[in-house]
């Protein structure tokens, strides 16, 4: 299966970024590590900007994907209503445990339109997200 990875905002400083939350490993290298050990072909974009996640999302010719929209999640209806009208199983996934962070991060707009989400598992949870499409 051809498996699409979109990161949102602020994502690209993974491995730099609050350490404590996100851990000190940089998605790329992540990624790569998790191209070798899967049986998917494995794509992977990254932006910090709405629209560009989007365009991602609407131009994927792909088996399914998924998306960590960051702050995106909780504020976002234009991807909401994109991931509602592309056809392709989405699921969520968050590095961190939501519930335990900040109130403005308890809520999601995009789960209703998600076939899953996976939260707080760290990296770990891309894997576990992958695991929906075998």
């Amino acid at each position: 299966m051809k498996i699409l990875i979109i990161n949102g905002p602020n994502l690209n400083l993974i491995g730099k970024r609050e350490t404590s939350i996100y851990g000190n490993q940089s998605f790329d290298d992540y990624f790569l590590t998790l191209k070798s050990t899967s049986d998917h072909e494995l794509h992977y974009l990254q932006s910090n900007v709405e629209g560009e996640l989007i365009n991602f999302l609407q131009e994927a010719s792909v088996d399914g994907v998924i998306l960590n929209a960051g702050a995106y999640t909780h504020t976002s209806i234009a991807i909401r209503d994109c991931i509602a009208a592309i056809g392709i199983p989405v699921v969520e996934v968050h590095i961190s445990n939501l519930s335990s962070r900040e109130s403005f991060r308890h809520d999601s707009l995009l789960t209703p339109v998600c076939v899953g989400c996976i939260v707080g598992f760290g990296l770990k949870g891309y894997e576990i997200a992958l695991s929906y499409f075998s």
